[in-house]
């Protein structure tokens, strides 16, 4: 059961919010099989982004959407070795470690969006071979790469202005302490999803201890928040498990992500508690309910892209490719012009239709102006 009594206006918060899941739930039960891959495809590259981002990878989503678009073409576990040169031309070599962690985390959110159900009941042996598949594309990490950390691990933030060190987190320190944590917080999940009637609160928890843990020497921050899709992907509420392909939880935690970073240490006062009484996780509930609010709103919006895409003239989604093929540039419009060889006044009307219905934006005025995408 939860290590936390839930307060009564966090109860009647959570009967609002179950509420409206069900609600959202049941508009999508008659969604196509395309609609739905297309709305999957956009929470996978939004979580894949941010939660790679908010560990200072540097890959923006529209690039992260071209590296799944050449990987996806072929779906062999080798794509990536095999493209990796491919890659690194097209994206530079100065962001390799940020496109092998885009790699890795990718590989495990389809796992779970392909898996959940496998997944479980959960395990420790899951969750190690997990961190396996996330640090499988990068070298040094290799070593450790599903192994629980044998040095110390805390988290420290420096002040390049001032030179001042803190300590964000003093976690479980590695051994016997950093075994016996894992083994009783999985065995306390396994038991609480079939008990308490929010299992938002039980992944809430288990994230929460998971993250004060640390156990691993790397990936920690990632991995976490992939455990908290999966779980939430693995309880017998039908409505929250059927949203959960279609949620960019993570776009929403980057965002907010000075927030997460206070419920956090408020939580934990920045300390590995052995008893999980000792924490203050009521916080860190409210702000996964705030962060799952936003995301339930970005389905509307992607549904309405889907629809736009759908009346698209060929022409327009001519245009449209051009930009996502290439991710990283600004395109005037004489470089769309030799990438489509359509007419000009054809390009202009594609961009006046792409702008309207936020495919893209301009940026600049004139003969400097610059079109991108939006993701």
């Amino acid at each position: 059961m939860l290590s936390f009594k839930p307060s009564p206006k966090l109860e009647k918060e959570l009967k609002r919010f179950q509420g409206i899941c069900i609600k959202t739930a049941l508009t999508l039960e008659s969604m196509a099989p395309d609609e739905s891959r297309y709305l999957n495809r956009f929470a996978l590259i939004s979580n894949v982004g941010a939660s790679t981002r908010i560990e200072n990878a540097i890959l923006t989503d529209r690039e992260i959407e071209w590296l799944d678009t050449t990987l996806s073409a072929d779906p062999k576990q080798s794509a990536f070795e095999e493209k990796k040169s491919f890659i690194l031309d097209k994206l530079s070599k100065d962001r390799e470690r940020s496109i092998e962690e885009v790699a890795g985390c990718r590989q495990v959110l389809q796992t779970i969006y392909l898996q959940a159900k496998e997944l479980s009941p959960l395990t420790e042996t899951m969750i190690r071979g997990l961190h396996h598949e996330l640090l499988r594309y990068y070298p040094p990490a290799q070593k450790h790469a599903g192994g629980y950390k044998t040095v110390s691990n805390q988290v420290i933030s420096f002040n390049h202005d001032t030179g001042e060190k803190r300590t964000v987190l003093d976690p479980a320190p590695p051994g016997i302490l950093t075994e016996m944590a894992m083994a009783e917080l999985v065995q306390w999940y396994r038991q609480s999803i079939q008990e308490d009637v929010w299992p938002l609160l039980v992944a809430t928890e288990f994230v929460f201890r998971f993250l004060a843990i640390h156990p691993f020497e790397d990936g920690n921050g990632r991995l976490g928040r992939a455990l908290f899709l999966l779980i939430l992907s693995q309880t017998d509420d039908q409505y929250l498990t059927a949203l959960m392909p279609f949620l960019a939880l993570d776009r929403h935690i980057e965002q907010n992500r000075m927030l997460y970073y206070s419920v956090l240490r408020q939580g934990s006062e920045g300390k590995f508690q052995a008893d999980a009484r000792g924490y203050k996780l009521e916080p860190m509930a409210w702000f996964f309910i705030k962060v799952f609010q936003e995301a339930l709103g970005d389905i509307d919006l992607y549904r309405r892209h889907y629809a736009a895409l759908r009346q698209f003239s060929e022409k327009t989604l001519a245009v449209l490719e051009c930009f996502k093929t290439s991710p990283e540039k600004r395109l005037p419009i004489r470089e769309i012009e030799r990438a489509t060889r359509l007419p000009r006044r054809t390009i202009q009307y594609a961009l006046r239709i792409l702008s309207d219905r936020q495919f893209i934006q301009r940026l600049g005025k004139g003969a400097a102006s610059r079109y991108q995408l939006i993701f």
